[in-house]
């Protein structure tokens, strides 16, 4: 018989994966046919940054990096510099999660916004460096600003449509003196 908690992990990874799905077909759905001068958030990346600091075993670094990875592939970016990026953010908050199950909102935001910051900077030196074909720097500058102020409108999304909460002190030291 298969334990309760390895099945809940189970479906929030599925449902993580299912979200990530719907958000590439929207994403990639035709709605408008000319260029947009506005880029809207990165809300794939609020997703996993808010699920890697409320439930950390709900979503590993193979399933942030294949989902990252498909994501680059669905949005020609160049494959896998998004993804490394994402994967370093992702654990750095994983281990100040790690460090505080009751950190407030203020503060996870605040440790949120820099790494999406270093995020894009990062890239865009990356892109800029190799000579890589990339958008204008402002249009950067606009995303990673609506990613961050979008980011607590996800939290409360993942919250109430997902019951996803943090997980309590105990099952923390009881998940730690299980590695």
């Amino acid at each position: 018989m298969l334990d309760p908690s390895t099945i809940r992990k189970w479906r929030y990874r599925l449902i993580f994966t299912a979200v990530a799905a719907v958000l590439f077909f929207l994403h990639l759905l035709p709605t408008d046919t000319l260029p947009s001068h506005f880029p809207g958030p990165d809300l794939l990346l609020c997703l996993a940054f808010a699920w890697v600091q409320r439930r950390p075993d709900f979503v590993p670094p193979l399933l942030l990096g294949a989902v990252f990875f498909m994501a680059d592939l669905l949005f020609m970016r160049p494959p896998g510099l998004w993804t490394a990026l994402m994967l370093i953010g992702a654990e750095f908050l994983r281990t100040r999660h790690n460090g505080s199950t009751e950190m407030p909102f203020a503060a996870e935001m605040l440790f949120t916004a820099s790494v999406v910051v270093a995020m894009t900077v990062a890239y865009v030196l990356v892109l800029s460096a190799t000579g890589a074909p990339h958008a204008a720097l402002s249009m950067y500058m606009v995303q990673m600003v609506m990613t961050i102020l979008f980011y607590p409108v996800v939290v409360l999304l993942s919250r109430h449509a997902f019951d996803l909460r943090r997980l309590p002190a105990s099952e923390l030291s009881a998940q730690r003196a299980t590695r």
